[in-house]
């Protein structure tokens, strides 16, 4: 039996409002929003579906008509240290519509009074501003250009009126999505000549919110699970998807009305709402990202393939939990960031680490790995030395793994080549000296930091003579550098 709305029960059939428009299809938004959707309507919360935009034109949208737009929710981890399996029909979605084929529908939806909110997830390049022109074009060709037309047709079928801006929730992963997403359809109007009256309207009776998302959603499961996931609920799903357990969506407003409009919020913790979500980025930038980079280099030194290979070696996970928690945590909490608030987030990163369903590869972690020492490692290993005075061993050793790591020469770095013309020509202590000491790779240099060059050396020597697994299990029992 394929999934449809017959496997429902009656409560979860009832018709409910379009309160959402939505553009994009990907599983990262199926997987978090539309979960906390879902999730808000079943507790009677929320009482709201989503219409979906497909803006591409590749694929189709078949199976969801086949389904009732619905799809299964697979949730597999581990939470609070304990093993995650859960398993929900996702039932936001109210329609599937094409903007190209289908684009009058979708500016019909504007018209809708309960129509209030838009998220959208069109990847990093959707963000950007191009010369639409929103009257020549149908529809126009960029997201702006898109979200701009239907704001105008709202606009104008409701009068001006400023009760019906719409709450605007970018989920792309760049920072400020939302403040670069207002001041793109601000200058778009502008180039579009449209009425000053309709730019006053778009920039103070919309809420456009900044926001960001934190959630691993791999999307379609091996062929054997699905297959087995299927047997065990006794239906066929096209559409399945996985997630882990842990889930956090922040959303910067300090607006009542935004708050009453997403009122979603209030089913799940997962929900942030809140004046400044910096801290939030903050967390995620250094304990999970920065943890990533500064162990991805030993752990492909050490034979790993896996995240989750990695946390089940007892000497590698010491070495990663007490990264985190004992240099990491201490170098980022101050007055914005509270130490408990930071361990609690430590210790739900290592739990998604240890993640057994998802294969999350070392080698895809050390892409571009310069740019995301100098990012996401750098202003910790400063923050350290600010505080305490003291070299960080498990840092240093990362960044010794770094190096050797680089000295392949054949790895997807554009400092590739740099590293493999000093590894030729220097010996481990000049080398090390010669690439912290380089302030255009790293914006400061890092020989000032007292030690820390010294240490580095300390490691990468180790890693040559010893090998990464005997330093591993050596350096896990210890905290300091000889």
């Amino acid at each position: 039996m394929q999934l449809n709305k017959q496997l429902l029960n009656g409560e979860e059939r009832t018709v409910l409002p379009e309160k959402v428009l939505q553009f994009g299809t990907g599983v990262l938004l199926r997987g978090l929003p539309d979960y906390f959707i879902d999730k808000a309507n079943k507790a009677g919360i929320f009482n709201g579906r989503i219409v979906m935009v497909k803006s591409t034109d590749k694929g189709n949208t078949d199976a969801y008509t086949e389904q009732d737009n619905l799809y299964t929710h697979c949730i597999q981890g581990i939470m609070q240290g304990r093993r995650v399996e859960e398993y929900i029909i996702n039932s936001s979605i109210s329609r599937v519509l094409s903007a190209t084929a289908e684009w009058n529908a979708i500016l019909d939806c504007a018209t809708f009074s309960e129509m209030e909110i838009v998220i959208s997830n069109t990847t990093e390049v959707g963000i950007t501003l191009s010369d639409d022109d929103i009257h020549a074009t149908t529809p126009p060709p960029s997201f702006p250009g898109k979200l701009l037309a239907f704001l105008l047709h709202r606009y104008r079928h409701f009068s001006g009126d400023p009760d019906k801006g719409m709450v605007i929730i970018p989920t792309e992963l760049i920072p400020d999505n939302g403040t670069k997403l207002k001041n793109i359809l601000l200058e778009l109007a502008k180039r579009n000549q449209l009425d000053e009256s309709f730019i006053q309207w778009l920039s103070t009776a919309n809420h456009i919110c900044n926001s960001l998302v934190d959630r691993i959603v791999p999307g379609a499961l091996p062929a054997a699970s699905h297959a087995a996931v299927e047997k065990q609920q006794g239906y066929q799903d096209k559409l399945m998807i996985m997630s882990e357990p842990y889930a956090l969506w922040a959303i910067e407003t300090g607006s009542e009305t935004v708050r009453k409009k997403l009122s979603f919020y209030q089913v799940d913790s997962g929900v942030v709402l809140a004046p400044d979500i910096n801290i939030f980025r903050e967390l995620k930038l250094r304990l999970l990202n920065g943890t990533h980079t500064l162990t991805c280099g030993l752990a492909v030194s050490g034979g790993f393939e896996t995240v989750k290979e990695a946390m089940e070696d007892p000497a590698m996970e010491s070495c990663i939990s007490a990264l985190m928690k004992h240099e990491i945590v201490p170098a980022i909490t101050d007055l914005n960031i509270r130490e408990d608030a930071a361990l609690r987030f430590a210790g739900n990163v290592l739990d998604r680490f240890r993640n057994p369903y998802i294969e999350h590869r070392w080698i895809s972690i050390t892409m571009q790995y310069t740019s995301k020492m100098k990012m996401r490692v750098i202003p910790v290993l400063q923050h350290h030395y600010h505080r305490f005075e003291e070299v960080p061993a498990f840092m240093a050793l990362g960044f010794a793994a770094y190096l050797l790591f680089m000295r392949e020469g054949n790895v997807t770095d554009d400092y590739a080549a740099y590293f493999k013309d000093k590894w030729q020509r220097l010996e481990p202590a000049v080398l090390v000296q010669t690439v912290l000491k380089d302030t255009a790779l790293w914006g400061t240099d890092l020989t000032a930091l007292t030690g820390f060059a010294h240490a580095v050396t300390v490691m990468l020597k180790a890693l040559l003579n010893e090998g990464a697994n005997s330093l591993i299990r050596r350096v896990s029992e210890e905290t300091t550098i000889a």
